[in-house]
């Protein structure tokens, strides 16, 4: 009992003065391990005789128990200032401003395209979108480019089979809009087009087109020029100045390419233009007669006209970027910019 005495003295004198959870797991195993001194006191009560067995077991268990009560409060207070201090690491001061939380912001290639759709709607075109899976009939027959026709090869076009295939151009919703016979007609359509290119600087085997349609009954060259120019000067700047010059597509007849005045150097010839002082931005042109009778229409009673031009290739001139691959290689460095 003289032992038991000092051993639970012993031990309330460890626990006071234990520093951590790792201090009170060594005096748990010192006394109830295995090899502990109270686990070899009651391992030897088998040797004892009845009555002293009874008398002994209770002052041991009275020991054991205490021993045991104070580790456990002890832990609970460790316990307890460990959660605090991790609630004073973690506590949110109310009182402090806000931090500054990131959102998303447009694609320069979508700013440009909502940029033109703006402008062409104020004029009083309707937007119209079409499947970028398309027939052969569509992208290329209704458009007069016909099997065998070099236009064909240009593109380079991807084939799902002989009739599907992926459009090289978004001027198949024209046809498909042409065909259902309602005039007048003014629409632009946008959207993903596909050719098989190689990538580079200024190409890409997938990009963004915007193209027009006007058809009436009396639709002229000078409608197309004045349509034009007042587009570049509402996207460039009202300084800027048009021309044409004359080119082919075996959509239009006659057929031109537009230019703007180099708005870096205002047409004085620099780097960014090449020293020529102009810069092609679009292909336009009347709407060839043979295009009317593919689509189910009246040669003789319909005029109009056409334009289309490459949405990254606008937004290459307007934010003066020089390789189109910035555009998507999703660089948040480079897009930032447009924030």
């Amino acid at each position: 009992m003289i032992n038991i005495d000092e051993l639970k003295s012993k031990a309330i004198e460890g626990i006071k003065n234990a520093k951590s959870l790792k201090d009170l797991d060594d005096i748990r195993v010192n006394y109830f391990g295995k090899k502990g001194e109270i686990t070899a006191i009651m391992q030897s009560f088998k040797d004892m005789a009845a009555e002293e067995r009874k008398t002994l077991g209770k002052v041991v268990n009275d020991a054991r128990e205490s021993i045991e009560n104070l580790i456990k409060d002890k832990q609970t207070k460790f316990n307890e200032a460990i959660l605090n201090e991790k609630l004073k690491l973690e506590s949110i001061d109310v009182s402090l401003p806000s931090k500054k939380v990131g959102i998303g912001h447009f694609h320069p290639c979508t700013i440009v395209f909502n940029d033109v759709k703006n402008i062409f709607e104020k004029m009083g075109y309707v937007v119209v979108t079409g499947p970028e899976v398309e027939y052969d009939e569509y992208n290329f027959e209704k458009l007069n480019i016909e099997k065998g026709h070099p236009a064909r090869d240009e593109q380079d076009t991807f084939y799902i089979n002989d009739k599907v295939l992926l459009r090289t151009q978004t001027s198949p919703v024209q046809a498909r809009v042409m065909e259902k016979g309602k005039l007048p007609i003014c629409m632009i359509s946008a959207g993903r087009v596909f050719r098989s290119d190689s990538v580079d600087a200024t190409h890409s085997p997938t990009f963004h087109q915007i193209e027009g349609l006007v058809v009436d009954n009396d639709i002229s060259f000078t409608d197309l020029k004045g349509t034009l120019t007042m587009f570049a000067k509402a996207f460039f700047g009202e300084d800027i100045k048009t021309r044409f010059r004359p080119h082919h597509f075996p959509f239009t007849e006659p057929s031109a390419e537009m230019d703007v005045s180099c708005f870096k150097c205002g047409g004085k010839g620099c780097r960014f233009c090449k020293n020529e002082g102009w810069i092609e931005i679009l292909g336009c042109g009347m709407v060839n007669p043979r295009v009317y009778e593919l689509c189910g229409l009246d040669k003789d009673k319909c005029q109009g006209f056409a334009f289309g031009m490459g949405i990254e290739r606008l937004a290459l001139l307007k934010y003066e970027i020089d390789d189109m691959r910035l555009l998507y290689e999703n660089d948040v460095r480079f897009l930032n910019q447009f924030d």
